[in-house]
């Protein structure tokens, strides 16, 4: 790992009636609009979608490498969060994520382990931790048969 601080860097560009272009670096675009609830059309990512898809991305980092460095076996990982958009002293902002972690292990695995490493990520995950909304993790953990 490199040492901190990291920078990241991304544009964005539209016209006055076209979808936003998000760029970095040479990875591909991705095309957003807003949200049906803000008069979008639905159909493309949303500022909302890219946040909470975040949050789930980063978790499941998250949880790989604190299951790698605690020797945890495990075979997937299904994160849904949810996010609460509200207006706050006349703010829109999310106030609150529900991330609904669902994971898939072997048989023979220590679930009391593999429960505290599930919090342990959401405790590490940086996205989150960057966020003023407060976090709730509900788990579910599936033994293979």
């Amino acid at each position: 790992m490199q040492e901190f601080p990291h920078h990241y860097h991304a544009t964005a560009q539209a016209a006055v009636d076209s979808h936003v272009a998000v760029a970095a670096g040479d990875f591909p675009e991705i095309i957003t609009a807003p949200p049906v609830e803000f008069g979008g059309p639905g159909d493309q990512w949303s500022p909302e979608h890219l946040l909470v898809g975040t949050v789930a991305n980063c978790f499941i980092l998250t949880f790989r490498a604190v299951a790698r460095n605690s020797k945890l076996d495990w075979t997937h990982l299904e994160c849904s969060p949810v996010g609460i958009l509200e207006r706050v002293d006349k703010a829109t902002r999310f106030t609150r994520f529900t991330v609904n972690a669902k994971l898939t292990v072997p048989s023979g695995t220590d679930t009391a382990k593999a429960e505290r490493l599930l919090h342990r990520a959401e405790r590490g995950c940086l996205i989150t931790q960057s966020l003023m909304a407060d976090t709730e993790l509900v788990t579910e953990i599936i033994v293979q048969p």
